[in-house]
């Protein structure tokens, strides 16, 4: 009866038990939201309902203040060019790469940038419960090899880049 208890008890045990606790999320350590605006082309990107269906996705962000920039979303869905327009702010400007992003109001997002190219060349740009993920960088197309590190440094986030798209 005690093997049976014991086999019982290894065999649930990670059922029953919290799973073991995920670092948070890490930001760069500095953004310049003047060298940060212009035109972004999305690489890659978490599944979501909101861009459902789109492809040849940009984003293009226009600084309005010193905290705040005009953010305008396209893709293709179909064969029309469909448009969003939103608005990201920085929470905190003591955390410049911590922003908040709304295309409609009263909903808004956490817009973190978790790795940054040293010449904005790319971005990534991730929540901080880890369901959205974007990668956007200045050109369509991103070397393999600058691909492959950024696909590193997500998953050392916790991020799994296998759901990319």
């Amino acid at each position: 009866m005690k093997t049976i208890i014991a086999t019982l008890l290894l065999l649930l045990t990670p059922h029953f038990c919290p799973a073991q606790a995920v670092s948070p999320v890490r930001t760069v350590s500095s953004v310049e939201l003047t060298r940060y605006t212009g035109l972004w082309h999305e690489i890659a990107r978490y599944p979501n309902f909101f861009q459902e269906g789109c492809r040849d996705s940009t984003a293009t962000y226009t600084l309005t203040s010193d905290n705040e920039m005009e953010v305008v979303n396209r893709c293709i869905k179909g064969t029309k060019q469909s448009e969003v327009k939103g608005r990201a702010w920085l929470v905190d400007p003591a955390e410049p790469a911590r922003l908040k992003v709304t295309f409609f109001w009263p909903f808004r997002s956490d817009y973190w940038i978790i790795d940054l190219g040293e010449n904005y060349e790319y971005a990534v740009v991730g929540t901080p419960d880890r369901k959205y993920l974007w990668i956007l960088a200045r050109q369509p197309k991103l070397s393999p090899e600058l691909y492959a590190g950024i696909l590193r440094r997500v998953e050392q986030q916790g991020f799994d880049p296998a759901r990319l798209r």
